[in-house]
């Protein structure tokens, strides 16, 4: 039999390959900086340029990572410089595109306990990190997911499978107006037909109105129906806000509901202290979802699911087979693919484990706060611009505001918004989305980037005074 070894690559050429993608990358993210904070001009000409037949034979690994570097990486939005203010920014510390290597490289399996003890507890101290910041007893669990969406569906599962009979059905879930939409997709892919899902009205300050929610919650009791999730948030993707998470909890208790937290964007703010005071409350839900890959800055594809019972997500997930090894009777020792829905899957412990080892959690909390910091200093900036109303003030470090002008009506409003979006970010230096927040289209500004620094938000600001000026005139 001819053996083929094409695939195991020597130390040299190895070493070799590592070099040249390591130079095109301290090139490229010394470049951030400088790039435009989007650049999607001609993206669909060259996504049908990369199309191609699969390969028979393979090119030089030089020419494919020039192909990367010089081409397929430079269009679209700038997520990882510092003047992305859009969305919510992902910042992605390269610290973690270190661990991902070493963790891809020695690719252990991280599903069962017994197949990398070392691998498995590093990944469950991540977990436990993440459970002491938000204030969750030893009896809690989680884990480490793709993403906010990923983990919101594993929450749904777990709150029906504890709070529902099998015939689930007449169960319904409640979220304000201003939830994720995440929330609704989780329902659907756990089997929850759309109407199950009740959207309560938020006040104007865009948080969830619980008079409202306990209406809703009766309603449905009386028509037979079987009320047993609901989200708070813990700073929304449109506004920031952050829901009475005290006066939800308290609710929930009372009514038997499963208490859900929406923390993706903000709950790492719980680091700090004025984070602390608006999240209060947090720590008496029954789930909540972080994202490491907002306010942790890491790479995107860094999610987290925790539960305060931690035999919750075990009952929710657990099976097994004839081909897997014995499981974990230890509670201090977990087998992640009994608790989550993935068995085979990538170590994600290492690329957080890593920069928090390294830095310490000090240095985290120190740039949460300066993002704070910075949105309250754009916000009275903002005052200043003659037309700027501020429409949602700062809870977290999302602000948005609108341009008007006292003769035009709604629409024609939202027309000039449109326009003041699209001056501002054609100067490139910062980039903004807007979004609508009831019948108004409103710009918003979302500092969570490790890179964004005061002087960015001087550009920024000076780009949307320019804009401003430049629409109503």
């Amino acid at each position: 039999m001819t053996e083929d070894r094409s695939l195991e690559l020597s130390r040299e050429e190895l070493r070799a390959l590592v070099d040249a993608a390591s130079r095109r990358v301290l090139d490229y993210v010394e470049s951030l900086p400088r790039q435009p904070s989007a650049d999607d001009e001609g993206g669909a000409a060259l996504a049908r340029s990369l199309v191609e037949p699969l390969p028979e034979t393979g090119r030089p690994y030089e020419e494919l990572l020039d192909l990367v570097f010089d081409k397929v990486v430079r269009k679209g939005f700038g997520t990882a410089g510092p003047g992305y203010l859009a969305y919510i920014p992902g910042g992605g510390i390269v610290h973690s595109a270190v661990a991902d290597f070493v963790a891809d490289a020695v690719n252990r399996y991280v599903g069962v306990f017994a197949a990398a003890p070392g691998v498995a507890q590093l990944e469950a101290s991540v977990v436990r990190w993440f459970a002491d910041i938000v204030g969750y007893p030893e009896t809690s669990g989680g884990i480490l997911t793709t993403g906010g969406s990923l983990a919101t569906f594993s929450a749904v599962v777990t709150a029906r499978r504890e709070r529902l009979p099998d015939d689930f059905l007449s169960g319904v879930l409640y979220a304000s107006d201003q939830t994720h939409h995440s929330i609704a997709k989780a329902a659907m892919l756990a089997g929850f037909p759309e109407r199950s899902v009740r959207s309560i009205p938020s006040d104007a300050t865009y948080r969830v109105r619980v008079g409202a929610l306990a209406a809703a919650v009766s309603e449905d009791r009386a028509a037979g129906r079987r009320p047993f999730f609901v989200t708070g948030n813990a700073g929304t993707t449109n506004t920031g806000a952050v829901d009475d998470l005290g006066a939800l909890a308290d609710f929930c208790s009372r009514e038997g509901l499963w208490f859900h937290v929406d923390a993706a964007y903000g709950g790492f703010f719980l680091l700090t202290a004025s984070g602390r005071r608006a999240l209060e409350g947090i720590s008496r839900a029954d789930s909540v979802v972080l994202d490491p890959h907002k306010g942790l800055f890491l790479p995107y594809g860094t999610g987290s699911l925790l539960v305060r019972d931690a035999g919750a997500l075990r009952r929710a997930h657990a099976l097994s087979a004839d081909y897997m090894p014995v499981m974990q009777e230890d509670p201090d020792l977990v087998d992640f693919n009994l608790i989550s829905p993935e068995l085979s899957r990538e170590w994600r412990g290492l690329r957080v484990w890593l920069p928090i080892a390294m830095h310490g959690i000090g240095v985290f909390r120190r740039n949460l706060e300066e993002k704070l910091a910075l949105t309250r200093w754009a916000t009275e900036e903002l005052r200043t611009i003659p037309g700027i109303e501020i429409v949602a003030e700062p809870q977290l470090s999302i602000v948005a505001f609108v341009l008007a002008k006292p003769e035009l009506g709604i629409s024609e409003t939202n027309e000039l918004n449109r326009a003041f979006l699209s001056a501002i970010n054609a100067r490139k230096r910062v980039y903004l989305t807007g979004t609508m927040l009831g019948p108004r289209y409103v710009l918003r500004i979302c500092v969570l980037s490790f890179r964004t620094h005061a002087d960015r938000m001087r550009e920024g600001l000076e780009d949307i005074r320019a804009a401003a000026a430049e629409v109503v005139s």
